[in-house]
């Protein structure tokens, strides 16, 4: 535990916005223009996983291409913007999970993620959009969180099923992936109230 506070006080010195502890070897934190370089080379390590079922994946040539995006987001006022943030295990960029489409006036928002293979299969990513869930109903009072998974993939699926989202339908081809094929999507949500309901 010694170890652990003093990690994440070292962590906490160079950061700006939200931090967390998921696990004990696992934190996020708000991504940062500085994070271009190493989110891009995870993705590029990982390309031919992550392009299954991520279309942007094939759009990031170099590292400036997620720099623009991370100026992108970064430029919008803090209370509208959709905040991305980074998964990490010590210096390890594990993944990227974050707010999509966000819709202030009637309070509701979505949530994206991916984790690289080698991370996968622990309850990671689970714990992590429970975690945003939490966050983002108390300090941005959204009412309606609502995750987007291409059918066909399984992982994706078993984290909304987990916390116990609700299967709301079929956005029937909803998504376009490799080669010009369109996916259907499920459609899940969980409310504010039944988040509030969670034990802790």
């Amino acid at each position: 535990m010694e170890k652990q506070t003093k990690n994440t006080e070292k962590v906490k010195q160079t950061l700006h916005g939200h931090f967390a502890w998921i696990e004990a070897d696992f934190f996020i934190r708000e991504a940062v223009l500085e994070d271009a370089s190493v989110i891009w080379q995870t993705i590029y390590d990982n390309r031919d996983y992550l392009r299954t079922w991520l279309p942007f994946v094939d759009n990031l040539r170099e590292v400036a291409d997620e720099e623009e995006f991370l100026k992108t987001q970064l430029s919008v006022p803090y209370k509208e913007r959709n905040i991305v943030f980074v998964i990490m295990c010590g210096n390890e960029l594990c993944g990227l999970i974050g707010f999509v489409t966000t819709d202030n006036i009637n309070h509701r928002t979505e949530i994206g993620y991916w984790l690289i293979p080698k991370y996968q299969g622990r309850g990671i990513m689970s714990r992590c959009v429970r975690h945003l869930c939490k966050w983002v109903v108390s300090e941005r009072g959204i009412n309606r969180i609502q995750i987007r998974c291409a059918t066909g993939n399984r992982p994706s699926n078993a984290i909304p099923q987990r916390l116990g989202f609700t299967l709301e339908g079929i956005e029937r081809e909803g998504e376009l992936l490799l080669e010009g094929k369109y996916t259907d999507l499920n459609v899940y949500s969980i409310l504010k109230n039944e988040v509030e309901n969670w034990i802790n």
